[in-house]
């Protein structure tokens, strides 16, 4: 029988000598690179990162590359325009829709006020058209459209509260409203964040930042100069108005302590409405009730059934889906970027009301509502900039224990 080394044709001591081929040759097929070899009597490899990390890194990085998830809506538009921009789409969308609702609801509200002039009747009547809207809805499976779910105990205490304030200061505008120009209002409305500074310092202890302050100076002046210079201004209407400032202040800042988190924008604003017709109903009743009849018929008298129904429908539909579209936009974007939002809104919803109730504004009026105006958008961008001075927790009591949840 041959020997092994005849079979193989290869000298039995080849294993004792050095190879004829650089080692780095040798290693062409192998994971490693060239100056990762040294060359001499013995093969030196350094070390290589373990590929199971390598891979684990570079998963990493394209989760945090991946592009948002798009929801039902944005799917949709997203056919259209793609991917990257139906975000963007949407929220413009939402906001475009949410200025043509309120600039509708204002300019029908204040042609009602001319011949039915019942501000509480007419403000309980907004919200009732809006919670019939909600149960119909909820009541043909669109509950995404309307309450959602049913709420614990806990939660409609949570948004009783807000929603309360924001029944009274819905009241109080709609007097204001029937009582001077919408301009008027309007304008006087841009002092909302002075109540919301003294009220966040009152109830939360926050503290507001000396430039965030300093930006409330021409909100204050430009309203003044404003109210002045308005040739409809009497103290109800602008009593009235700063008293929806105040009540909406209260519903902000009720809003940071206590709104429930696990409701999204829709069915928080359709139990905010449920709560309001608890207290707009009886107050309407008790304020106008005696008269109210003698007035319906009145309206009808000066503009007819029909449109008469027709007006009170549609100007609750219009409050209702405004105010939802807002709560909505809110969702998609920044609360800076809504304040910036509604200083447009009011832009947008003086100049239609000037144009369609053909109103006379004084120069002196003009010029107030424009620094009141830049006054509120300079509140808005020194707030980003400037974030409120939170209260300290209060002091554990003696023997290190933990104070009680209120």
């Amino acid at each position: 029988m041959a020997s092994l080394a005849q079979r193989v044709s290869v000298p039995l001591g080849v294993s004792s000598r050095r190879p004829a081929v650089a080692p780095v040759a040798l290693l062409g097929a192998l994971p490693v690179r060239a100056s990762q070899v040294s060359v001499g009597s013995r093969l030196a490899v350094k070390p290589v990162a373990p590929v199971r990390a390598r891979q684990t890194l570079v998963t990493k990085a394209s989760a945090a590359d991946a592009p948002k998830e798009l929801d039902a809506l944005e799917t949709t538009v997203s056919k259209v325009v793609g991917a990257k921009l139906a975000p963007t789409v949407v929220t413009l969308s939402f906001i475009a829709i949410w200025y043509a609702l309120n600039i509708g609801f204002n300019l029908l509200n204040k042609t009602i006020f001319k011949y039915f002039p019942y501000p509480y009747t007419v403000s309980t009547i907004h919200v009732v058209v809006g919670l019939v809207y909600c149960v119909l809805v909820y009541a043909v499976g669109l509950k995404s459209w309307s309450f959602g779910r049913p709420v614990t105990k806990q939660e409609f205490k949570n948004i009783f509260g807000p929603a309360a304030m924001h029944a009274i200061g819905h009241v109080a505008a709609n007097i204001s409203f029937a009582a001077v120009a919408i301009s008027l209002t309007h304008t006087v409305k841009t002092l909302e964040p002075a109540f919301n500074v003294v009220l966040s310092k009152v109830i939360l202890g926050e503290a507001t930042p000396l430039p965030v302050l300093l930006t409330l100076v021409p909100i204050m002046f430009g309203v003044a100069l404003a109210s002045a210079g308005e040739l409809s201004f009497n103290w109800t209407g602008f009593l009235t108005a700063m008293a929806s400032n105040l009540t909406f202040g209260f519903r902000a800042v009720w809003s940071k302590r206590a709104m429930t988190k696990s409701l999204d924008g829709t069915a928080v604003y359709a139990y905010t409405t449920l709560i309001s017709v608890l207290i707009c109903v009886p107050w309407a009743l008790m304020a106008e009730g005696g008269t109210l009849v003698e007035g319906a018929k009145a309206a009808v008298a000066a503009v007819g059934a029909q449109r008469f129904y027709t007006d009170l429908f549609m100007v609750g539909m219009l409050y209702h889906l405004y105010n939802q579209f807002a709560f909505n936009t809110l969702e998609r974007v920044s609360p800076v970027s809504h304040g910036v939002c509604n200083v447009v809104k009011r832009v947008a919803i003086i100049g239609s009301s000037v144009a369609f109730f053909h109103q006379t504004l004084t120069t002196q009026a003009m010029v107030g509502t424009a620094i009141a105006l830049i006054g509120t958008w300079l509140y808005t961008e020194m707030s980003s900039k400037h974030k409120h001075k939170k209260a300290p927790p209060p002091a554990a009591p003696s023997g290190g224990a933990s104070p009680a949840a209120a």
